[in-house]
């Protein structure tokens, strides 16, 4: 299980350095087996350029090799990810998360150019994202396969389309480099029982411990142990997006004190229903804990 880390903020607005340096500190005591930098639910759209490298150095000296550190780059401009890259100081991140280009709606063999240039530009180990939700493009099976059949340093997908036939047909077909990583919390179990190897989760910021659990119990084939752990957040999975991320995930760390419940605008914090609902369910989880 890798974690998409959120980005927490001050009163003020600017970054919370103390509040990351000890949330990364509980993923690595919780057993987070990487940590995802950078990504969408770090709210990397409203992060400047100066901040996006702080982050970055914050969190690889904090981490220390202690577990693998994926960073996002991803831009819908071919070249500006491949400046990203050659460019940036790279020092202790051990592979790249390129999400597929969105707005200008590039056709399949334009997402396969996109990623063959930047494949071909860097000897860094690449993870596709495919989340149409997002990018308004979905990337199908055939090309994430022509990918990964054809560049050795393009070595796994987080597919976030919701797709599962696509998602399977990926799974069966890939090559045996090339490997399948969950994009979406609430059909992690499933995935992994079709041969996915994991998750970058979002729920695992908060409860690391137990979704890295159930991470481990699916791939080890202990689906009915695997399958408890997945219906307890059943619920929680639903409330945790339906303000949108990292809103949801940001309420429930505000809660547990370890952030403030902030964001950035265009994003806002969960509605009070939905924080009053998910502070039902945290006082539930804690009493039957």
């Amino acid at each position: 299980m890798g974690v998409a880390l959120i980005t927490p903020f001050n009163e003020d607005g600017s970054v919370d350095y103390n509040a990351l340096l000890r949330l990364v500190e509980y993923q690595i005591q919780q057993g987070t087996d990487f940590l995802c930098v950078l990504g969408t639910t770090a709210e990397t759209p409203t992060l400047t350029q100066e901040e996006k490298r702080k982050i970055k150095e914050v969190v690889v000296e904090k981490v220390n090799g202690r577990v693998p550190i994926v960073l996002g780059v991803g831009s819908n401009c071919t070249q500006t990810v491949i400046d990203n890259i050659v460019k940036e100081d790279m020092t202790g991140i051990d592979a790249v998360l390129i999400a597929v280009p969105y707005y200008n709606k590039p056709s399949q063999e334009g997402l396969y150019q996109h990623y063959k240039a930047i494949a071909q530009a860097t000897t860094l180990p690449i993870i596709l994202y495919n989340v149409p939700g997002r990018t308004g493009v979905n990337m199908t099976a055939e090309t994430t396969l022509r990918l990964a059949r054809e560049f050795n340093n393009i070595i796994a997908i987080k597919e976030a389309s919701g797709n599962i036939t696509q998602m399977d047909d990926i799974i069966k077909n890939k090559p045996a480099c090339f490997n399948v990583l969950c994009g979406d919390d609430g059909i992690a179990f499933p995935l992994i029982t079709l041969g996915a190897i994991g998750v970058i989760s979002v729920i695992g910021n908060a409860f690391p411990k137990e979704f890295s659990r159930m991470t481990r119990l699916a791939l080890a084939g202990d689906y009915e142990r695997a399958r408890v752990i997945h219906h307890k957040f059943t619920e929680l999975f639903k409330l945790l997006f339906v303000d949108g991320n990292p809103a949801g995930v940001k309420a429930m760390l505000s809660m547990m004190g370890m952030i403030k419940n902030k964001l950035r605008l265009p994003l806002v914090p969960t509605r009070i229903t939905t924080y009053d609902e998910m502070r039902r369910i945290l006082d539930e989880l804690k009493a039957k804990s």
